[in-house]
C-alpha cells in the first residue's frame, strides 16, 4: 500500500519526465558536482538586495549579498553548498515547486539530490529517473529533507516499534522529514533548528558542511564567513499582490524596516524571563496600523486588501485563545489552561519567533495526524511504562527527556508566503492550512472573514 501511495505521489514527476524525454537520459548522480544553469542564472543579484515574486506579491531580501561568499561554493565531497537548500528566491529555504523545477531541469542530478540526506533512505534505489522521482519524493512533494538522528544514550525511553514505509529506521537512525529553515532574519533567533540542537550559528555552519554537504574538514574562515554573511541578511514580503507595496502608505513591511528592527534574547517573554524586566506586551505586531480603515473606508481592491491586513493583525494580536495540552506551556506552568493569543508564544516583536528557547508540542506528530510517507515511531518510558506514538520524536532525541517528546520551536514568521508548506513536516500546505489547524485545534471559532484576514496578515509579513 505504502508503495502505490508513494508512486501516486509523484505522479507528476512521471508525466513530465515521459513528456520532456528525460527518461532517456541517466546520468551519474553520484559523480555530478556542478551547479546547474538554472541555479546559476538565481545568482545574477544587486549585491545589496534582492527580489523575488512568490503567489502572495514579492519578497525582497537586502544585505551584502556577496556570490563570492563561501556559502555559494560547495566545500564537501556531493556538490552542494549552503544555497543548495538555501535558495535566494525561496526566502533562503525550498519550496517544493523549486525542487521540482530543478529536479527537472537536471533530471534529478542537482546537488539537491543526493542519497545521505534528500532521499527517502540512504539506500533509496537512484539507478534510473523514475526511481529517483520516488527517491527524492519527500523534497519533491513537500520540500522535505531527512535527518538522522538516534536515541540517545541514556534516554528516559526505549524505542518499541517501527513503521517505516521505507524500511529504513531504527534506534540506531532514526528517520526525520523536516523542512530546511530559512538561513535569513538569524539575528532573531533564540534557538538553532527546529530541535534547538545546535550551540550556535557557527556549530550549526560545521555540521551543515560535514554532514549535508559530506565534507571531510572544514576551514574555519570558511566557517566564519558564511556565518558573517548570514546575520547580514533579511527577508520579508515588500509586496502584496493586490495591496502593492507593503512598506509604504502607512505600512512598515519590507526587509529594510525588519533589518532595524531591535532584538535580545527575552525582548518580550510572557513568562518573566525579560532580562531587562519590561512587562510582556501582547500586541507583537504593529506593521500595519496604518493600514487601518478611515472613518469612510475607500472601497478599491488595493485599499480593502490593505484593510484585511490590518485586520488579521489584529486578530493575530488580540484575539482570546485558551490554549490547553501544550507541553512546554501548560505543564511548565502547572496550569491545565492558558489565556493567551497568538503572541503568547509568537512574542518577538514584528518578528514572531519566541524571544527565548522556548520547545512545544502542539500537535503536530501524533498518530492521528500521521500521512503514508511518514514513519511512526512507538516509544515507551522506562519508568512508567507510558506509549507514545510519534512521527518525530522532536526535541527528546537531544535531551533524552520523556517530557521533550514532540516539542519544536516556532520559527521566525517573515517571508512566510515566500516559503511554503508550513510547520516543521510541511503538512500545512498553505497558509490558510496554518489557520485552519490553529482554529481546530484551539477551538477559536474563526469565521471565514476572519481567517481571510489572518491569512492576509500572514502573507505581508
Amino acid at each position: 500500500m505504502t508503495h502505490s501511495w508513494i508512486t501516486v505521489n509523484v505522479r507528476w514527476t512521471l508525466a513530465l519526465l515521459l513528456a520532456t524525454g528525460c527518461v532517456a537520459s541517466d546520468p551519474d548522480t553520484d559523480d555530478d558536482t556542478s551547479v546547474p544553469a538554472v541555479e546559476a542564472e538565481r545568482l545574477k543579484l544587486d549585491p545589496q538586495s534582492a527580489a523575488f515574486a512568490n503567489a502572495a506579491g514579492m519578497a525582497e531580501t537586502v544585505g551584502p549579498i556577496d556570490h563570492r561568499n563561501a556559502f555559494f561554493r560547495s566545500l564537501g565531497t556531493n556538490g552542494r553548498a549552503c544555497v543548495t537548500c538555501h535558495q535566494e528566491d525561496q526566502a533562503f529555504s525550498i519550496t517544493p515547486a523549486g525542487a521540482r523545477a530543478r529536479f527537472l531541469a537536471s533530471n534529478g542530478a542537482d546537488p539537491l539530490f543526493r542519497l545521505n540526506d534528500g532521499a527517502v533512505s540512504p539506500n533509496a534505489d537512484v539507478s534510473n529517473p523514475i526511481a529517483r522521482g520516488i527517491a527524492y519524493s519527500m523534497l519533491l512533494t513537500r520540500g522535505l529533507i531527512r535527518i538522522g538522528l538516534p536515541i540517545p544514550a541514556g534516554a528516559e525511553f526505549t524505542l518499541d516499534a517501527v513503521d517505516d514505509p521505507y524500511h529504513f529506521a531504527s534506534a540506531a537512525e532514526l528517520s526525520l522529514f523536516r523542512r530546511p529553515l530559512p538561513s535569513t532574519n538569524l539575528s532573531f533567533l533564540s534557538a538553532v533548528m527546529w530541535d534547538g540542537r545546535e550551540a550556535s550559528l557557527a556549530s550549526q555552519v560545521v555540521d551543515a558542511t560535514l554532514g549535508h554537504a559530506q565534507a571531510t574538514s572544514t576551514l574555519q574562515p570558511d566557517m566564519d564567513s558564511i556565518v558573517s554573511f548570514e546575520l547580514g541578511l533579511f527577508t520579508a514580503q515588500v509586496k502584496d499582490a493586490v495591496a502593492g507595496d507593503l512598506d509604504k502608505g502607512g505600512g512598515q513591511g519590507g526587509a529594510k524596516t525588519l533589518s532595524t528592527t531591535p532584538f535580545f534574547i527575552g525582548i518580550n517573554d510572557p513568562l518573566g524571563f525579560n532580562p531587562e524586566g519590561t512587562a510582556f506586551d501582547p500586541v507583537v505586531f504593529r506593521l500595519f496600523d496604518g493600514f487601518a480603515p478611515p472613518a469612510k473606508p475607500k472601497k478599491g481592491a488595493a485599499d480593502e486588501r490593505r484593510y484585511a491586513i490590518f485586520r488579521g493583525q489584529q486578530i493575530f494580536n488580540t484575539r482570546p485563545i485558551t490554549i490547553t495540552g501544550v507541553n512546554g506551556l501548560n505543564d511548565f506552568l502547572g496550569v491545565p489552561a492558558v489565556q493567551g493569543t497568538c503572541t503568547t508564544c509568537h512574542d518577538t516583536p514584528n518578528v514572531g519567533n519566541h524571544s527565548i528557547k522556548f520547545a512545544l508540542d502542539i500537535g503536530l506528530t501524533t498518530e492521528a495526524r500521521r500521512t503514508p510517507d511518514m514513519p511512526l515511531y512507538t516509544l515507551r518510558n522506562l519508568t512508567t511504562g507510558a506509549i507514545v506514538k510519534t512521527t518525530d520524536p522532536g526535541r527528546a532525541l537531544i535531551t533524552g527527556k520523556w517530557a521533550d517528546i514532540n516539542k519544536f520551536k516556532g520559527p521566525i514568521l517573515r517571508a512566510l508566503a515566500a516559503r511554503p508548506p508550513y510547520f516543521h513536516n510541511g503538512s500545512a500546505t498553505t497558509l490558510d492550512d496554518v489557520v485552519g489547524f490553529y482554529d481546530t485545534r484551539f477551538g477559536l471559532g474563526l469565521t471565514a472573514q476572519d481567517r481571510s484576514d489572518l491569512v492576509a496578515f500572514l502573507q505581508a509579513l
